[in-house]
């Protein structure tokens, strides 16, 4: 199977070193200095605040050329507009590894229905330090994670175990998900306020010292919750809407509090987060359907 990342990010390119460490035919795409910095030394690793940078050579494209089985396309939801045009022109199957609530619809308008898959990267997660991706050790928090992918629709499909299979093998832990919409759809139920709380506060540290803020934030996740089309994906979120709140607060302000959250998105305070929660609270307010036929 020949693969194109289509974004350097921390997850792009943690996703792209681990297909090209495990025999793949991956290139990863990148743009401007990030491009400029991957064709000078490749990928560039690290553990969190270990010294050690190991590099990984995996080959980089300014734009998608086709003759691609698949392209996994990891950019932050409010970037998705602008990677569907180049990729209209190809016809390679896309499975599209982000946020988003907003179903499969828009994403098959443009490149046709029938090559759209839908995912999300359940990777180690991590930050940028200059050009080096700095993430969790191996066995730390997440790494049990499989990482969902599945079919508009939720059908079973050859190509959805063939994608399954190519991930397994190189390492990631995947599996294919029939509720893949609604999966997204609780995801962003549960993390649109919890991102804007975060920004809002300056920080997921600065979010677990104010617990009424940490309240608030509970109570707008069981709102978008509630409001939700389809039940939770997965179920244990419906326990966000049964927990008590003096259960829910403490619980939550320590992990906020954890390595987990601090070294996260969390702490990204950038514009572009702010415009990634902004469009993914339009998409849960415009209603995202549980299954798209």
């Amino acid at each position: 199977m020949k693969l194109l990342v289509y974004g350097a990010g921390v997850l792009g390119s943690l996703l792209s070193a681990r297909l090209y460490e495990a025999g793949l035919d991956v290139s990863l795409l990148a743009r401007g200095k990030r491009l400029a910095a991957l064709r000078r030394h490749g990928v560039l690793l690290a553990e969190e605040n270990g010294p050690a940078v190991r590099r990984v050579p995996v080959p980089v494209v300014e734009r998608p050329d086709g003759g691609y089985d698949l392209v996994a396309v990891l950019v932050r939801t409010h970037q998705v507009a602008a990677v569907l045009e180049p990729l209209a022109g190809l016809t390679s199957d896309v499975l599209f590894l982000h946020n988003w609530a907003a179903g499969p619809g828009p994403l098959g308008a443009v490149l046709g229905r029938e090559r759209v898959l839908l995912g999300f990267p359940a990777l180690s997660g991590g930050t940028m330090d200059g050009d080096v991706v700095r993430h969790r050790a191996a066995g730390g928090p997440g790494r049990g994670i499989a990482m969902p992918v599945g079919e508009p629709g939720g059908r079973a499909t050859p190509r959805l175990d063939r994608i399954v299979r190519t991930f397994r093998a190189a390492g990631i832990r995947t599996r294919a998900e029939p509720r893949m919409e609604s999966w997204l759809a609780t995801h962003a139920a549960f993390s649109v306020p919890l991102g804007q709380a975060a920004l809002a506060a300056g920080g997921p540290a600065a979010l677990a010292d104010d617990p009424e803020a940490v309240r608030g934030m509970v109570r707008r996740m069981r709102q978008q919750l509630a409001a939700l089309p389809a039940p939770p994906v997965p179920r244990g979120f419906a326990a966000l809407r049964a927990l008590p709140e003096g259960l829910l607060v403490p619980v939550l302000r320590r992990f906020l509090r954890s390595p987990t959250a601090v070294h996260s998105g969390l702490s990204d305070l950038s514009p572009a987060t702010a415009a990634e929660l902004d469009l993914l609270a339009e998409q849960l307010r415009a209603g995202a359907p549980a299954r798209v036929r």
